[in-house]
């Protein structure tokens, strides 16, 4: 065979994977830079759901979008949104053609790894003054010790008003930690298992050490930051019993890389998928042939159960209302429906090498990653996608101009995770997984490539604007 006919069927045949830098058009970088500056203000103004629900409200609302309520007619162009419980989101875009004959649908989750506080959380130890943690999903807990933190959320008083609590993000606010082992007297520990060095009941946020009141008293330090808690925010030690308070990283978004082309932020996975629904459903300047549905659901890192999770009613309810609006069957909608589950997938690490496959890792700067299925083992806890849907979505963003790549989530029995995917498939809706590779995932800071953001948000328009 001759070399040029060699390099031809070479060409013809085998896959060509490049960088997306090799692939992108240079006039799209400055549109990739702004689109990345507005993900980082995003993701700093919500460090958790609720505040994550409230800055899509608030963008949503400046964009056009008003609360949908039950029994309102509906027309194509349509711009509606309900909040559930102040935690997880649903917007939709009214398309020209009916909702009997499917929509469009990008779902993603807005929680992330924490550390919440317990019931009673409050306790002074050694003239210190705590607060009790209990972890929210899979961390790993040795990354958390040492990290400044904030605390964000709210307390439920018993007369029915909340009061919002907000520590450690402002300019000049004191900020929280937790301690570690000092190397000197850490010999025992070091011989520990990394997953058993530091216990979960360790993970305890230091709050004060100044005491108040007569030497001879007991709790002096516990009494004093109570008493700073109740003059900022009328609260009692009470009042934690009905309370959500959240520790997160008390970090910023930022560039990463001498080049500036990464993204470092806590909270990436999964609202780095999240912002990209969201802004590519408000980004739509045309009515969409079909209806565009974004749903920005929580729980997702503890098994989407509860009435804020994708398991919930709540989103068949929205749907069924706007399906009741039109007289078409929720049934036959999900029928002729598509989502795209678009959750965060790990990225190949080379210093990590080990626990990747890499002829099907995501790479960063290759793209949105496209997974047939997640899960662990034998694909447990995976929605699965026929080949079918793949294709589907594959042609879709080929015509789209949208750089992708196929990937795994790591080694065959090297571990696994799920999605919301498989709940939206157990409604019989056509689903498959996408999402933006992630290095250092679920860490107090996790790491993103800026050209993956953006083919990401590509991506979910391309979704929402398809007629099929």
């Amino acid at each position: 065979m001759e070399k040029s006919e060699y390099k031809q069927l070479k060409e013809q045949l085998l896959s060509k994977r490049k960088n997306g830098y090799d692939r992108a058009p240079e006039a799209e970088r400055a549109a990739m830079e702004a689109y990345c500056a507005d993900y980082k203000a995003f993701l700093d103004a919500g460090k958790t759901e609720r505040l994550c629900a409230a800055e899509v409200i608030r963008l949503a609302e400046q964009a056009g979008y008003r609360p949908y309520e039950r029994g309102q007619a509906l027309a194509p162009g349509d711009k509606v949104y309900r909040c559930n419980r102040g935690k997880a989101v649903m917007l939709a875009r009214i398309g020209k053609a009916p909702l009997s004959q499917g929509v469009q649908i990008a779902a993603a989750h807005i929680d992330a790894p924490r550390l919440d506080l317990k019931p009673n959380p409050l306790y002074e130890d050694g003239e210190l003054a705590y607060f009790k943690t209990h972890y929210y999903g899979g961390i790993r807990k040795y990354q958390w010790v040492t990290v400044p933190l904030e605390l964000h959320g709210v307390v439920a008083l018993a007369d029915g008003t909340s009061v919002r609590v907000r520590i450690g993000a402002d300019p000049g606010d004191p900020r929280l930690v937790i301690t570690d082992l000092l190397p000197h007297l850490g010999m025992e520990q070091n011989k520990k298992p990394l997953g058993e060095a530091v216990p979960g009941e360790t993970l305890n946020l230091l709050l004060g050490s100044r005491p108040i009141g007569d030497s001879e008293e007991s709790g002096r330090v516990k009494l004093a930051v109570m008493q700073l808690l109740n003059e900022k925010y009328g609260i009692t030690e009470d009042d934690f019993t009905s309370a959500e308070l959240e520790a997160v990283p008390a970090v910023t978004a930022c560039d990463i890389g001498l080049d500036r082309s990464m993204i470092g932020a806590y909270g990436h996975d999964d609202r780095v998928c999240g912002y990209a629904a969201l802004r590519a459903l408000l980004d739509l300047e045309e009515t969409p042939a079909r209806t565009a549905v974004c749903v920005l659901a929580d729980k997702e890192e503890i098994g989407s159960d509860g009435v804020t999770g994708m398991q919930s009613a709540a989103f068949d309810t929205f749907m069924e209302d706007l399906c009741e609006a039109q007289g078409a069957a929720l049934r036959s909608c999900y029928e002729g429906s598509f989502c795209l589950s678009a959750d965060v997938t790990a990225a190949f690490d080379p210093n990590f090498a080990e626990v990747f496959e890499k002829r099907n890792a995501a790479y960063l700067n290759y793209g949105i990653g496209l997974c047939k299925y997640t899960g662990a083992r034998g694909k447990s806890g995976a929605s699965d996608a026929d080949a079918e849907t793949v294709a589907y979505v594959r042609g879709l963003f080929d015509r789209s101009g949208v750089i992708w790549q196929i990937a795994e989530l790591g080694k065959v029995d090297a571990g696994g995770g799920g999605t919301v995917a498989m709940y939206m498939a157990n409604r019989n809706i056509t689903t498959l997984d996408a999402g933006v590779p992630v290095l250092s995932m679920h860490a107090p800071f996790e790491v993103v490539s800026k050209l993956d953001c953006y083919e990401t948000y590509k991506g979910m328009a391309a979704v929402y604007r398809a007629e099929r």
